[in-house]
């Protein structure tokens, strides 16, 4: 074990959304010495990025300094972790140094694996493929969409879980709006390919849903994915995968937007915290305390945890406040009093002025928390919250601890 250059009482791995909200409620709960290991400089808002892509919000409306957005009290520990020995208590960062911990949230995100899908990795950013999934390319994707007058557009999603399960085809439905607007939408034809046998996994969202796919015209290809990506030839490979035989069909594209298979970080995936009955190598937790099964000192949350949620921020939002609440708990050796029910919520853009906000939790039931107005259907105020609103309470209350 390398020699631990310091110690904390409270190590959290990862300064993004869910390590920066569990930081600020730590400090206003009165917990001393924690710390943030994040390499980062800045700190990005990523639910907007779908937005950059369609030509509704910029991209430099996404990002502040992490230095901004780190809560005061709080140690930044400026680097990558690279590893975890939770009996030492000790994570090594990939430069060496070590840090010591006496209990430890983990939460560094999500990995994006471009390279598991042959040809898509050398693809961005060339031969009209884009994706809203990095910030580098959501304004690429704005350019795609707003240069096509004609051709085939395809918009494909992962199988097995993604941040943001919505993203793929939120994408799709500003575009074909963008294009019905522009009155060239007769010569597009949209194709959008789901590894799911319907368009969501809650019924009374995925109905309308088909609506939207429907009055777009949009081509939807269920228990399909993509194989590969030939940029040259500008062509995909599908695959069908509601069949034992998985026969493919290769597809010309003109505009690709393509997202990547995820899973925890490959530090993550290969150590001892992974749960080993998951493919993804998830941060092995109960699912309604947030605890890891096996070192009770240990918690994680966000979308490296393996709780059975929708990888979204709304997630955190609800359970930052549990992790808190338990790993407070678990300092004074009390019981742990928060639950986690699995709520999460996926603001599904539906055109360039509506959107559907779909809530649920581990039930896969409608968990509206919104009173009087039905946000099971398309609105102009929900919209406007996804717009506006839920960006103005990111920076100003969830990440201060106060939402």
């Amino acid at each position: 074990m390398a020699p631990a250059v310091e110690h904390h009482h409270v190590v959290i791995v990862g300064g993004g959304t869910a390590g920066i909200t569990v930081a600020a409620r730590l400090r206003r709960k009165g917990t001393v010495d924690v710390a943030v290991i994040e390499p980062s400089e800045t700190h990005w808002y990523q639910p907007l990025w779908t937005l950059v892509g369609g030509g509704c919000a910029t991209i430099d409306e996404t990002h502040r300094p992490e230095s901004r957005v780190m809560p005061r009290g709080v140690t930044w520990i400026r680097g990558a972790a690279g590893s975890i020995d939770p009996e030492e208590r000790t994570v090594t960062l990939d430069d060496g140094r070590a840090v010591s911990y006496g209990y430890l949230v983990v939460c560094p995100g999500i990995q994006l694996n471009w390279d598991k899908v042959p040809g898509l990795a050398d693809a961005l950013g060339t031969n009209g493929v884009s994706s809203n999934y990095l910030p580098a390319l959501a304004p690429k994707t704005w350019e795609l969409v707003r240069s096509m007058r004609s051709g085939t557009a395809v918009f494909t999603m992962p199988a097995g879980p993604i941040k943001c399960a919505g993203a793929p085809q939120k994408i799709a439905y500003l575009a074909a709006d963008y294009w019905q607007r522009q009155g060239v939408a007769d010569d597009i034809h949209v194709v959008l390919v789901l590894p799911t046998p319907t368009m969501f996994g809650v019924p009374e969202f995925s109905k309308v849903l088909e609506g939207v796919a429907a009055r777009y015209d949009i081509e939807v290809r269920f228990s399909h994915e993509l194989a590969e990506v030939h940029p040259d030839a500008r062509e995909v490979v599908l695959i069908d995968r509601s069949g034992p035989d998985g026969r493919t069909e290769t597809l010309s594209y003109d505009l690709l937007h393509a997202v990547p298979p995820q899973s925890a970080p490959d530090w993550i995936a290969a150590g001892p915290l992974a749960d080993p009955a998951s493919p993804f190598g998830y941060v092995e937790v109960d699912k309604s305390t947030h605890q890891h099964v096996r070192y009770p000192n240990v918690f994680s949350l966000g979308d490296a945890g393996s709780t059975p949620n929708s990888k979204t921020g709304a997630a955190i939002r609800k359970q930052a406040p549990v992790v808190v609440a338990n790993l407070t708990a678990a300092m004074a050796s009390r019981p742990l009093p928060g639950i986690y029910d699995g709520y999460a919520s996926c603001p599904l853009t539906t055109a360039r002025n509506r959107m559907l906000l779909a809530e649920f939790d581990y039930t896969m039931r409608p968990r509206p928390t919104i009173p009087i107005i039905d946000t099971q259907k398309e609105r102009y105020d929900m919209w406007l919250l996804k717009r506006w609103g839920l960006p103005f309470m990111y920076w100003n209350f969830m990440l201060k601890g106060l939402a």
